[in-house]
């Protein structure tokens, strides 16, 4: 089961966030630009858990 690569910040909505780049997720994959999971001491508004860094996805080439 693969982890939803969102594209966007869930609080900012400003943030792109490209999958071979760095964000914050929690265990129900909310998302999460890093200035907006440090603003969040880390805590996802949403559930409650941790939010830790995303794992990066690197580039398909074609």
């Amino acid at each position: 089961m693969a982890l939803e690569m969102r594209d966007r910040c869930e609080r900012c909505t400003a943030a792109p966030l490209p999958a071979d780049g760095p964000a914050r997720i929690c265990s129900y994959e909310c998302t999460f630009c890093e200035a907006c999971g440090e603003t969040l001491g880390q805590v996802c508004p949403n559930c409650g858990g941790e939010l830790v860094a995303r794992p990066r996805r690197a580039a398909r080439t074609a």
